[in-house]
């Protein structure tokens, strides 16, 4: 299956672990040569680990993705060791503060938007330009909060949405030049970043299986399957979406 990957190049942000790391073993399964990057040494490290045990090829670069020179040193590296790009995820967030819009500081507001928003930006800034040599695929990890709203996170509220747009906007300027560039709208996915939530109110994984009407919450893999899937060439006609991976949580 996917047999059009084999040989071929993917960079993973955020791929420590969760999403990312799913997406990187997924990849991985179909002879993708893999970038795993990531602030997260240890998590890096062992994912690329994960990949390697069962004969894939990756490599671990550190990078803040939020920092443009941590961006072109990470494009640099992946072109040094591989010699191409051909798909890009750009998978790094933060969940932030949970708070009223006019309790959250400034800088934690700034934060989130630098580690979700910018990092977006920077990425393809940097990925498109290796893309375009040869054609390819870019996906975004946006989320549900990119299409509706949740009270109290109003940063990650509007990182999310700002990345719709974003993919929109690039998927219109590159799509005749052969990169398709879509991105994901995940439900509530079990990830460190949920676990960190559930830490403080121990019912909360009740509510957020309740709260999508195909009654539980959703996985890694499944995601790491759709973002796959979209860079493949079965999506060959697909730009410009946002794509949501959710149990129904949307369509409510």
């Amino acid at each position: 299956m996917y047999s059009e990957f084999i040989g071929k190049v993917v960079l993973i942000t955020g791929a420590a672990s969760g999403i990312g790391r799913a997406t990187a073993v997924r990849f991985a399964e179909t002879g993708t040569k893999v970038v795993v990057a990531d602030v997260d040494q240890h998590g890096g490290e062992q994912t690329v680990q994960r990949v390697q045990s069962f004969g894939g090829t990756a490599l671990f670069v550190r990078a803040d993705v939020s920092k443009e020179a941590d961006v072109a040193a990470l494009v640099q590296k992946t072109i040094e060791t591989f010699g191409r790009l051909d798909y890009a995820v750009n998978n790094a967030g933060i969940e932030g503060v949970s708070a009223p819009l006019t309790d959250i500081k400034s800088e934690d507001f700034d934060r989130v938007i630098n580690v979700n928003l910018r990092s977006v930006w920077l990425c393809m800034k940097y990925e498109l330009p290796e893309l375009l040599k040869q054609g390819g695929a870019i996906v975004n990890m946006s989320s549900v909060a990119g299409l509706v709203g949740f009270s109290g996170s109003s940063p990650y509220v509007a990182s999310k949405h700002a990345i719709v747009g974003l993919t929109k906007t690039a998927a219109l300027e590159y799509s005749k030049q052969g990169v398709r560039i879509n991105a994901i709208n995940p439900g509530v996915i079990m990830t460190p970043m949920i676990d960190r939530i559930a830490s403080a109110n121990s019912e909360i994984i009740n509510q957020l299986e309740v709260a999508h009407p195909i009654g539980r919450t959703g996985n890694p893999e499944e995601i790491a399957a759709a973002v796959v899937w979209l860079c493949s060439n079965e999506a060959s006609f697909i730009t410009g979406v946002t794509l949501p991976v959710d149990g129904g949580f949307v369509a409510q």
